[in-house]
């Protein structure tokens, strides 16, 4: 847990540093042509250490998640997310189990420029397209009335589609060489939620509560990013205007 505190406290001080020299370049009449480097090849490879915390707190439900981000050019990085989960409901009047796999394809656009060829610490917004593929087990349930009494029933199992969209925003920092770590706020939004209306699950890994519409998430990264042909261009934005 040190560690994971010691990435979000990193990533608040360098939001405010950020925040900071924009403030100071604001006060000059005149700021300075901005320049940027173009160029260079990264793939980053993380593992979320969040859900797998939460997993031992949450013993109905379970997340395991990674990401693949490559820089394209321009601050855009294509973005792969995948994972897998599951969910078991076990209440006194209903008992079953879902599992599913998820895919999220987008892009992260950082808000930063880069400082040199070796700078790839970035603030980012971003969007997403998930999908999950959604298997619930036959479910037991027990209804009580009082004029039949208690009835007792089986629902068969089922296969669905979940499909929804994200917005996230977060940040990337990197410790040493190589290693970096950061952070993901996500909002997420169900696209077909009436095709389990019947029976919702109780989780979806990679999206959240099955009988909402819309989830709020959290993530957390520690990436290790592979580097090549680290030549780049310098571009003077001021030459554009």
């Amino acid at each position: 847990m040190y560690r994971y505190l010691f990435v979000l406290v990193l990533s608040v001080f360098a939001g405010g540093a950020v925040f900071a020299q924009e403030i100071d370049s604001a006060d000059t009449d005149e700021p300075p042509a901005r320049k940027k480097y173009v160029g260079g090849h990264q793939l980053t490879i993380g593992v979320d250490v969040f859900h797998p915390v939460m997993n031992n707190l949450r013993t109905d439900r379970w997340t395991y998640e990674g990401e693949l981000s490559y820089y394209l050019k321009n601050e855009y990085y294509l973005v792969a997310d995948g994972g897998w989960g599951g969910s078991d409901v076990n209440y006194a009047d209903l008992k079953y189990s879902t599992t599913n796999y998820f895919t999220r394809l987008g892009f992260n656009k950082s808000i930063l420029y880069r400082e040199s060829t070796k700078d790839w610490d970035m603030m980012f917004i971003g969007l997403r397209a998930a999908g999950a593929g959604v298997t619930r087990s036959s479910a037991s349930y027990i209804t009580t009335d009082s004029v039949w009494g208690n009835v007792s029933g089986v629902t068969g199992g089922q296969s669905f589609a979940a499909i929804w969209a994200e917005v996230t925003t977060g940040m990337r920092v990197e410790l040493v060489h190589g290693l970096m770590a950061g952070w993901n706020l996500r909002g997420k939004f169900l696209m077909n939620g009436r095709s389990f209306d019947d029976l919702a699950p109780l989780h979806i890994a990679g999206f959240g509560k099955g009988d909402k519409t819309a989830n709020f998430d959290f993530n957390l990264y520690v990436c290790y990013a592979i580097r090549w042909d680290r030549r780049a261009r310098l571009t003077d934005e001021s030459k554009k205007k």
